[in-house]
């Protein structure tokens, strides 16, 4: 199931403009940058795929909500996704962790990347 759940993401992160996977850590990580800045990863052992919300309590929202849990050794304003999670919510929980670590990125450097995608 794994493999299939990384595939998904893939699909989904993979095409992004400006991003680039790599595994920092080693031992079979999956991380998702744009701009350097990680915004998406799935972790070697634990099961789930971990993305940035705009805050705490965004987090604590999606969580109460079944999406996903404390995504363990990051900010709280991380969430880890179940490998359950529909494609329409991994898709959208994936894009706003992009657009959200985008939009952090200094402007320089922002105008370096390609157009970002609206949906």
């Amino acid at each position: 199931m794994a493999s299939v759940f990384r595939a998904r993401v893939a699909a989904i992160a993979d095409p992004l403009p400006g991003v680039s996977c790599d595994d920092p850590w080693g031992g079979g990580h999956d991380v998702w940058k744009v701009g350097g800045k990680m915004f998406a990863m799935i972790g070697a052992v634990l099961p789930g795929l971990s993305v940035k919300c705009a805050d705490a309590d965004t987090a604590a929202l999606l969580i109460e909500a079944g999406l996903g849990e404390r995504a363990p050794y990051l900010h709280r304003s991380w969430i880890k996704l179940h490998e359950t999670v529909s494609d329409a919510d991994l898709r959208h929980r994936i894009l706003a962790s992009y657009r959200l670590v985008r939009a952090g990125l200094p402007a320089g450097l922002r105008k370096t990347l390609p157009e970002a995608p609206e949906t």
